[in-house]
């Protein structure tokens, strides 16, 4: 059986591995969207938390348990980032939809539930087909697939990140 403050170790570098690992996926995130104020504020916490659970592994170096904790937690970590980074979902995309089925009927209905829709012909193995590019933000994402499958089951669909938008129907939106 393990003593208390053993234990009490192994939960705290754990614990502070985890939220390092997951602050770094975060700060990330909002340094690649272009607001470095969050992640300079992010990664001052971050460094803080890194500096404690690697300085209570340092400080008994002899017990692997610690080491093995250490990792543990800094997998976790990965996992819990992932899962930070999904909820949060900042940002835009820009998902292009090559049609295979009701092309027309796939623009009209997107376009009656407030999307901005650009529509270019094109062909394929198949033959003719429109693609549809549409920008959106990233949380209503799972959203807008549905929506798009449930007239397009077979649509052929790729989502790119945004980092800037300038004008058009999107800013438009925006601005509402």
């Amino acid at each position: 059986m393990l003593e208390t403050g053993v234990l009490l170790t192994f939960l705290g570098i754990f614990a502070a591995k985890i939220t390092h690992v997951s602050l770094g996926t975060v700060r990330i995130i909002y340094l690649t969207r272009g607001n470095s104020g969050a992640a300079a504020l992010i990664g001052f916490f971050e460094s803080i938390i890194f500096v404690a659970a690697l300085g209570a592994v340092l400080a008994n170096i002899d017990q692997w348990s610690n080491i093995l904790v250490y990792g543990l937690g800094f997998a976790t970590g990965n996992l819990v980032g992932s899962k930070i980074e999904d909820m949060i979902a900042l940002g835009y995309v820009n998902a292009q939809i090559i049609t295979v089925q009701n092309s027309g009927a796939l623009e009209e209905y997107l376009r009656e539930e407030g999307y901005g829709v650009t529509s270019m012909p094109c062909y394929g193995k198949e033959g003719p087909h429109s693609t549809l590019q549409v920008l959106l933000k990233r949380r209503e994402l799972p959203t807008f697939l549905k929506k798009v499958h449930k007239i397009d089951p077979a649509a052929v669909i790729s989502v790119f990140d945004t980092r800037k938008i300038m004008g058009g129907y999107f800013a438009r939106m925006k601005a509402k």
